[in-house]
C-alpha cells in the first residue's frame, strides 16, 4: 500500500511511520506542517529509506494537499495531524480550531474530490482513517465504567470539543458523499519520543534535574494507557482490516491514577538512576498544584471491539511499558535536550514557548 500520514512528525505519527517502515512493505508518505510538537529527530533512523518521504505542509492548506495526493496516489490516508495538548488549549484555543476542526475539513475535502476521479475499484479500495481520541467522551463517574464505541460525546475541553468535532465530520463524509472512512478514539499514548511536557516525560526529565515533580490536584485522576507501539500496530490492523464506516476504540487495559504513574516512575529511576536521586528520593520532588479547569477524572477504554472483530489486543503491560519508556529516555537524553532548547526546530526557544506542562 502507499499510505499519506498526516502529523507523522509528532509523538504517535513518527511511532506508526517506524512501525510501518520496519515492519511492513508499504509506501510512506509524510504530511506535517511542523508545529513545535513536530520533531523530524524521532524519523532520524528511517529518514534515508527508499520508502519514506516526508512534504512539509498544513493539512488546511487544500491546494496543497491536492497536489500531494494528485502525485503520491495513495491507498489509504491515516490522519493524525492535531493540537492535542490540553492546557494548551485552555491557554489558546484558537489554533485548536483551525487544526483539528477547519484543517480536518480541508483535507477530507481535498481528499473528496481526488477520490471521486478514481477508477471504480481504486475508490472502493481506498480507506481515510481518522485517528482521534477517548476524550471526546467526557469523562467516566461510575467506577467500573467503561468508554464504548457508542457512549455519548461530551467533551471537556477546548481540546476534546475540537476533536469531537473532527470526528462528526468524518463520519458526515462518509454518510454524505460515502468516502470510505475508519475512525479510531484511543486512551493516553506513552513510550519512546513523547513530547517531555506531557506527563510521563515531564516527571522523568524533573525527576532528573532534582526539579519538582507538579501533580494536579490531589493526583486521583484516573487514565488508561497505551504502550505508543502497541498502538501503532492497533492503527495498521485498523486500516488494513477495518470496516468502513466503524468506529474501534483503542486501550492499554491498563488503568492507573496520575499520582500512581509518578509513583512507579520514582520507583523505576531509584532503580535505573539511583545516582541522580536527590536526598529525601525521587518521590520527595512531588509536589501538588492547583487543578486544571474543567479536569475529567476519570477515562476507561473498553477495547473490546478491537479485540473481537480484528484480533488485536496490547502487548505490553503498564509496567513493562513503562520500563521501557524510562530506559529510552535515559539512553536518549539528547533527543530531550533538543527538543527543551528548540534546536530540534533550528532555534533555540524562549522561556514562554516551551512550558512545563502536566498532562
Amino acid at each position: 500500500m502507499r499510505i499519506l500520514i498526516t502529523g507523522g512528525a509528532g509523538f504517535i505519527g513518527s511511532a506508526l511511520i517506524r512501525h510501518l517502515i520496519d515492519n511492513t512493505d508499504h509506501e510512506v508518505l509524510n504530511l506535517d506542517k511542523l508545529t513545535y510538537a513536530g520533531n523530524l529527530e524521532s524519523l532520524q533512523r528511517i529518514a534515508g529509506n527508499t520508502r519514506y518521504e516526508f512534504v512539509k505542509a498544513d493539512i488546511a492548506d487544500q491546494p496543497a494537499v491536492s497536489a500531494v495526493l494528485e502525485r503520491f496516489q495513495p491507498d489509504a490516508i491515516m490522519h493524525l495531524a492535531a493540537e492535542s495538548h490540553v492546557d494548551r488549549s485552555i491557554d489558546g484555543p484558537a489554533a485548536f480550531i483551525h487544526t483539528n476542526i477547519v484543517g480536518t475539513y480541508a483535507l477530507l475535502e481535498a481528499t473528496r474530490a481526488w477520490w471521486n476521479k478514481l477508477p471504480a475499484e481504486k475508490r472502493t479500495a481506498f480507506r481515510f482513517h481518522h485517528i482521534s481520541t477517548d476524550e471526546v467522551y467526557g469523562d467516566l463517574h461510575g467506577a467500573d465504567d467503561l468508554f464504548t464505541e457508542t457512549t455519548p460525546y461530551a467533551p471537556s475541553s477546548p481540546y476534546s470539543a475540537s476533536k469531537a468535532a473532527s470526528d462528526h465530520l468524518v463520519r458526515a463524509w462518509q454518510r454524505t458523499y460515502g468516502l470510505p472512512v475508519l475512525i479510531t478514539n484511543c486512551s493516553n499514548n506513552y513510550g519512546p519520543y513523547h513530547f517531555p511536557e506531557k506527563l510521563i516525560p515531564l516527571m522523568i526529565l524533573n525527576a532528573l534535574a532534582s526539579k519538582p515533580l507538579p501533580v494536579y490536584g490531589n493526583g486521583e485522576q484516573v487514565r488508561d494507557w497505551l504502550y505508543v507501539e502497541d498502538h501503532a500496530r492497533a492503527l495498521l490492523t485498523v486500516v488494513t482490516n477495518g470496516k468502513v464506516g466503524e468506529t474501534y476504540n483503542i486501550g492499554g487495559h491498563n488503568e492507573q491514577k496520575n499520582i500512581d504513574v509518578v509513583h512507579a516512575l520514582c520507583g523505576l529511576l531509584e532503580e535505573l538512576a539511583p545516582k541522580q536521586s536527590p536526598a529525601g528520593g525521587y518521590t520527595s520532588l512531588i509536589t501538588y498544584v492547583t487543578d486544571r479547569p474543567g479536569h475529567d477524572l476519570r477515562y476507561a477504554i473498553d477495547a473490546g471491539k478491537i479485540e473481537r472483530e480484528l484480533g488485536w489486543t496490547p502487548d505490553e503491560t503498564f509496567l513493562t511499558g513503562l520500563r521501557k519508556t524510562v530506559e529510552w529516555y535515559l539512553a536518549n537524553l539528547d533527543w530531550c535536550k533538543h527538543v527543551q532548547d528548540g534546536s530540534y526546530q533550528g532555534q533555540r526557544l524562549g522561556n514562554s514557548d516551551f512550558k512545563d506542562l502536566i498532562a
